[in-house]
């Protein structure tokens, strides 16, 4: 039997217990009497995990459900697997539920043509919906639904105690999750998003990707400054919000205006 790595009471990440990348993050929240699944990964290490689990001495019937935080191939891929060892229900947001269940290649980023990226996936049927305000039981926990789009239209988030699970919003680095059009990203959304957990009160963040880290207001503000910006610039095409330079421009034709070199 593997002795369990808890991360913090009742909170296991897999990558940490199995001391390597595996891929994203993967937290097995423990309720004693029961456990959840927070993301699964891709399908090429769903066995390795599941494989853990059970050596970590958790009966894998005990399984309540498998949460996808979010659409995206590299969080998702491996669902269908994981349900089918597990045999565990699966949850996600609404928002979620039409990429996952037809299986859409560029909604969900699995199909990056140009970089020659082909992540093959199965339509995979979302049995609970989970939504802002909702509350997950598990044992003797319970953790908060969070709505936090911006990401992705169907990117949730989990508060338990002092510790939330924020998904793909804010990185230890000041990064956040990619942002582009075809997955739905949304600037002045995940810029409301980021102001949430900056106003939150949790001490310990806990993302899926990278090392938890402690709340540290400044992190959650270089973000929200650079993604402010963003919305401004035509480097993230159909997600900027204007181009203010663009505007200038038109105005000066219309005016008559010559530039000034």
């Amino acid at each position: 039997m593997l002795q369990r790595k808890y991360l913090f009471p009742n909170v296991i990440e897999l990558n940490y217990q199995a001391a390597q990348l595996l891929g994203v993050n993967v937290y097995l929240i423990d309720g004693g009497s029961e456990f959840i699944l927070i993301d699964i990964g891709t399908e090429d290490t769903v066995e390795e995990i599941v494989e853990l689990i059970r050596q970590m001495d958790f009966k894998l019937s005990k399984c309540k459900m498998i949460v996808a935080t979010h659409a995206d191939a590299d969080h998702i891929q491996g669902l269908q697997r994981a349900r089918e060892l597990l045999k565990a229900p699966i949850a996600a947001h609404p928002a979620s539920v039409g990429p996952l269940e037809t299986a859409d290649e560029i909604q969900t980023y699995a199909s990056i043509a140009a970089q020659n990226i082909h992540l093959p996936l199965r339509p995979t049927k979302i049995d609970m919906l989970l939504n802002e305000g909702d509350v997950i039981k598990v044992g003797k926990l319970k953790l908060n639904v969070w709505h936090t789009p911006g990401h992705t239209p169907g990117q949730l988030s989990f508060k338990m105690g002092n510790l939330l699970l924020s998904g793909d919003n804010i990185y230890k680095d000041s990064c956040v999750g990619v942002i582009d059009a075809h997955h739905g990203s949304d600037l002045p959304k995940f810029i409301e998003s980021l102001k949430r957990i900056l106003a939150d009160d949790s001490e310990f963040l806990l993302p899926s990707h990278g090392p938890v880290f402690r709340r540290d207001p400044q992190i959650i503000q270089k973000a929200i400054d650079r993604l402010t910006a963003y919305q401004f610039m035509p480097d993230f095409g159909t997600c900027a919000i204007a181009w203010p330079l663009l505007d200038e421009f038109a105005s000066d034709l219309v005016t008559g205006r010559m530039p000034n070199l």
